[in-house]
């Protein structure tokens, strides 16, 4: 333990402060779980002169006497996993860094890392799996979108074409890892080929930006919505990807499986919340002056969307990383400036800084993708996350099975 004394009214109180190694033996847990803790917000962490982890060892036994450990804003769940970490910034996938991978890899190779945890998938000489759906599938899905409204979100039409491509495939009830990941590259090829749009050939990023943007392809724009991919690809146990093992836990196929994540990314708490941000740079872009549309939220008790996260504070590197590369690629663009001219304002009234979620939006405006875009993005890139963890599940002989609290009479 760490003392330290405080003078309180001239009174000196002594703080031992446990080290991360005694806090987890406290905790009965693994030493990754007291960091689930700490990421989750669950469990407070100090820093040492020298870099070492200290927890107060009074909240150490709060925690310890609960046995239910609770995250800020929700109940909090803990499954180990080999799959992706997060640091106090940004995600790690498999140890890797995530910024890292978007700036050196596709996004295929970062789903073939998060699926086998195979090295090679991210050599530069790696020899491509081929990433196509049946055509008759793709087909189908088509066809079951014929009748719905052209307002309709790319979200909600991910949601028509997944179990469409699940019924047209007959491999999906075979769960060898092998298979399933035959079946993740064929649902992500389909889920980009069944968008209304221009098909093109590439990689997936190529092929979604051809289907989603408006502006001509050009490969600094491609790049940025590779990244964003890469960036989006996991996220450690976020609410969709639960519901995706809780689904992989009891044996639902791995199209069932990102068909639970879909619905639960939906919310505007999760993968939604990029819809928030579209929309609130689609007012500044209508002509409401930052100012207002920023101050006007705030005096309403709003948050504003785009801005702020529960795990990464005060930054999101992601975020950050995603913009840089957006100016980049398009320097010029009034999007670029818009984007700007709204975060200058948010900063100003210190708002927490921009997650992934306003990045996400900025990428969207500038590339001329309709409403609801960052959504498509999301689903595409976070579904080579959920069959990770399917993958993980599958391997585990027991089921998730949650425990509920009866509080009731």
């Amino acid at each position: 333990m760490l003392t330290k004394i405080n003078h309180d009214r001239g009174a000196a109180l002594v703080e031992r402060w446990m080290s991360a190694a005694e806090t987890a033996e406290r905790l009965g847990v693994k030493p990754a779980t007291l960091y689930a803790y700490v990421s989750r917000g669950v469990l407070a962490r100090r820093r040492s002169p020298g870099g070492q982890s200290l927890f107060d060892p009074r909240e150490v036994d709060r925690l310890a006497r609960r046995g239910r450990p609770r995250a800020r804003g929700g109940a909090e769940v803990v499954i180990e996993s080999r799959i992706t970490s997060l640091g106090s910034d940004r995600p790690s996938y498999r140890g890797r860094d995530a910024l890292a991978l978007a700036g050196s890899v596709a996004f295929e190779a970062v789903a073939e890392w998060l699926w086998t945890g195979d090295a090679a998938a991210l050599s530069p000489g790696a020899r491509a799996a081929t990433w196509q759906a049946a055509p008759d599938a793709v087909a189908a899905a088509r066809a079951a979108q014929s009748g719905l409204p052209s307002t309709v979100l790319a979200l909600e039409r991910l949601q028509v074409v997944v179990p469409v491509l699940a019924a047209a495939d007959p491999r999906r009830s075979n769960l060898d890892p092998a298979a399933v990941r035959d079946v993740g590259r064929g649902l992500i090829a389909g889920m980009v080929a069944a968008l209304p749009g221009s098909t093109v050939d590439g990689d997936i990023a190529a092929r979604l930006f051809a289907k989603l943007a408006t502006v001509s392809p050009r490969p600094k724009l491609v790049a940025a919505l590779r990244a964003a991919l890469v960036l989006l690809a996991d996220h450690e146990l976020a609410a969709s990807t639960l519901a995706a093992r809780v689904a992989a836990s009891v044996r639902a196929d791995p199209y069932a499986a990102a068909i639970a994540g879909l619905g639960a990314m939906s919310g505007p708490l999760h993968g939604g919340a990029s819809l928030g941000a579209e929309y609130l740079l689609a007012e500044a872009a209508g002509g409401v002056d930052p100012r207002d549309l920023i101050g006007l939220r705030l005096r309403r008790g709003e948050r504003i969307p785009g801005f702020g996260h529960m795990v990464y504070r005060p930054t999101d590197a992601r975020a950050t990383a995603l913009l840089d590369r957006i100016r980049a690629a398009a320097p010029r663009s009034p999007a670029v400036r818009l984007g700007d001219a709204v975060l200058a304002e948010v900063r100003r009234r210190r708002v927490p800084e921009p997650n992934v979620d306003f990045a996400l939006a900025v990428l969207s405006r500038v590339a001329g993708m309709p409403i609801g875009a960052g959504e498509a993005v999301f689903a595409v890139a976070r579904t080579a996350g959920w069959l990770a963890h399917a993958l993980e599940e599958y391997e585990n002989p027991t089921r998730l099975r949650l425990r509920s609290v009866y509080v009731g009479e």
